[in-house]
């Protein structure tokens, strides 16, 4: 009986991690589509990495917007073009689950454009939304 005990709660513990693994890949994807579509000057592919709601939260050196559409419109005044967009690269320090449909995100990104490079850290909190991982709250500095 002990035997069978420890055998279920390894199949749950492995099905746990690879679970674990599977949604972090997913996360993982996110961002990587974000930078691709960031790169390629598409700043309206960029944000189908957040979740199209006005509660989604973004705070950056101005303060906090809330809204998809005026996250999207503060992108595109602060970079009206591919050359301020330059080329970006992240740095992905962490990725934690809160709960199964919750995850945290610590990373570093930088820009690389002609005349400057400017770099800074980021924190974002994603939501498993109809099966897909979203940013909800995204800090930038």
């Amino acid at each position: 009986m002990k035997k069978i005990l420890t055998l279920v709660l390894l199949i749950i513990s492995f099905n746990g991690f690879a679970q674990n693994q599977k949604d972090k890949q997913a996360v993982l994807d996110v961002l990587e589509k974000q930078r691709i579509a960031w790169n390629n000057g598409d700043v309206e592919a960029y944000m189908q990495g957040y979740a199209k709601t006005d509660s989604l939260l973004f705070v950056g050196k101005s303060g906090p917007t809330y809204g998809w559409q005026k996250t999207l419109d503060n992108y595109k005044r602060g970079y009206p073009d591919k050359a301020a967009m330059g080329f970006l690269t992240f740095g992905i320090k962490k990725v934690e689950f809160l709960s199964k449909e919750t995850a945290f995100v610590l990373g570093s990104w930088h820009l690389k454009r002609e005349k400057d490079e400017p770099q800074g850290y980021f924190t974002l909190l994603l939501k498993k939304i109809a099966g897909e991982w979203k940013v909800v709250v995204d800090h930038s500095s």
